[in-house]
């Protein structure tokens, strides 16, 4: 991370022995720490970054951020090299004031969402809104970043370090709004705290990541502290009031002080008051500020409105004249990986691509696409390895439930047994077909597909890897999708 050098009290940092000293750059990873580096040394799941401080000091480390724990395992390093330190109650937090003093600048205009599915397709959706209504606006999330700036990013919700220099490098390119995804993991590890929001939101709650959080509730916690804790109090929650959970967060809102916009379909301030589904999107009925608004949307699923309505009332929530955001509505395009078409067979039958991969994203995809499909629906599921147990039977049985035929295959099995992850997800739908090579299982669901059917694969969207092992092999759902319906049909690529 380049800029100017700045001084520990520059960036509100005090170390032990109030001494001050210039930093030249900021580091989480000891093989990144150059000479003047300030090293920030966090606790972790497996290790502490503790653990790690003797190297960033041979690196060239001046100064170590970290807690107390840190301090008492490494005191023997840290008082031998008489590097500058600094304990915090929470050094995550102070890690991410850091960053942002560091660099100094991000876009006017930022907001967050929150939530178990849709965050990706609603940053994005509000990122394209204000693009089309004349403003310069990036995504930043599960995608990369993406808009009227680009870089790629290997987590949901980067590290601080890394989050702020992705906010200055687009203002500094130009951009003035820009709109993130907050996943639950950057929200609990506080790598959002030190970014100026306008507005939050929140889409729905189910169920995931219950092998990083301790229960459900921690979980819901997490998520929250983008309301209770990041959003300041002059900011604006725009929520979701049709989840089960929205009650709550529009309380926890409320109680910070927070203006609130709710979106739904019932009594809420952005209503959706009616959907009319075909093959290709749909029409919303819609009311706001007591007048009533007819849009069409070229987007499969019901869920996807529900989406573009949140993203409507972040950018209203902002500044934006409404007339103006539901006026372009109809311009937006489908999210990458988002119920995306891939491929369309000779017969008319049309195969889908999304990310779900949660048992409640499963269930609504599913759901969602059934208006638009006037014969069978096929869906493909797997799970993937090194997480959340519980939720694979789950995932199955909402394939069963509501598709016609299912097939399970691998997702990104990680370092479990692949057979053993599909035996599970079997559990919960006893009839599906099992077909372990996910290329082989698209081929075989293509090739079940009558006029007027559909196909939809579950779980891994917009991804252009599978892991295997910790090998990540070139696959992408939406290629070999292609790559089926053109061998079936005969059309060669």
């Amino acid at each position: 991370m380049t800029s100017e050098p700045k001084s520990l009290k520059d960036l509100g940092l005090t170390t032990r022995g109030n001494r001050d000293m210039l930093i030249t750059g900021l580091a989480v990873d000891s093989r990144e720490v150059r000479n003047g580096y300030l090293f920030a040394a966090l606790p972790g799941v497996r290790v502490h970054g503790a653990d790690f401080i003797e190297y960033a000091v041979r690196q060239g480390a001046v100064a170590i951020l970290t807690d107390a724990t840190g301090a008492k395992l490494a005191a023997d390093v840290i008082d031998a090299s008489g590097v500058g330190l600094i304990i915090a109650e929470d050094p995550r937090q102070a890690l991410a004031y850091t960053a942002a003093l560091w660099s100094g600048s991000q876009p006017g205009t930022v907001v967050a969402v929150t939530g178990t599915n849709g965050k990706t397709s609603v940053a994005t959706f509000c990122r394209q809104i204000w693009q089309e209504i004349g403003l310069r606006a990036v995504n930043l999330g599960t995608t990369g970043v993406e808009g009227d700036w680009t870089a790629p990013l290997r987590h949901t919700t980067p590290e601080p370090i890394t989050l702020h220099r992705m906010l200055a490098g687009a203002a500094e390119s130009g951009v003035s709004h820009a709109a993130m995804e907050a996943s639950s993991h950057g929200l609990a590890q506080r790598r959002l705290d030190g970014v100026q929001l306008a507005a939050a939101g929140f889409t729905n709650f189910s169920q995931d990541h219950l092998d990083y959080h301790a229960s459900f509730e921690d979980y819901f916690s997490a998520k929250a502290g983008l309301f209770a804790r990041v959003l300041p109090e002059d900011g604006v929650a725009v929520v979701n009031i049709d989840d089960a959970r929205g009650v709550d967060m529009v309380a926890i809102a409320r109680a910070r002080g927070q203006d609130v916009l709710t979106v739904g379909r019932s009594g809420a301030d952005i209503c959706l008051q009616a959907q009319r589904f075909d093959a290709t999107g749909q029409e919303i009925r819609i009311s706001f500020a007591d007048e009533v608004r007819q849009e069409r949307l070229g987007l499969i699923g019901g869920f996807q409105a529900e989406n573009v309505l949140l993203a409507a009332g972040l950018v209203i929530a902002c500044g934006s004249d409404p007339d103006d955001v539901f006026d372009v509505l109809p311009l937006l395009g489908t999210v990458r990986g988002r119920m995306e078409l891939a491929a369309t067979r000779d017969n008319g039958a049309a195969v889908f691509v999304d990310y779900a991969h949660t048992p409640d994203a499963v269930a609504t995809a599913i759901q969602a696409l059934r208006p638009h499909v006037m014969g069978r629906l096929v869906a493909i599921v797997g799970a993937g390895g090194d997480r959340d147990v519980g939720k694979r039977p789950l995932m199955g049985a909402a394939a069963a439930e509501h598709a016609d035929t299912v097939i399970v295959t691998d997702d990104n099995p990680r370092s479990e047994d692949p057979k053993a992850i599909r035996a599970m997800v079997m559990e919960g739908a006893p009839s599906a077909i099992e077909v372990p090579d996910r290329a082989e299982a698209i081929l075989r669901g293509a090739d079940a597909l009558g006029p007027g059917d559909a196909l939809l694969i579950c779980g891994k969207g917009h991804e252009t890897g599978q892991i295997i092992g910790e090998t990540v092999f070139p696959f992408d759902d939406v290629e070999q999708a292609s790559v089926a319906v053109a061998a079936l049909d005969g059309k060669g690529l």
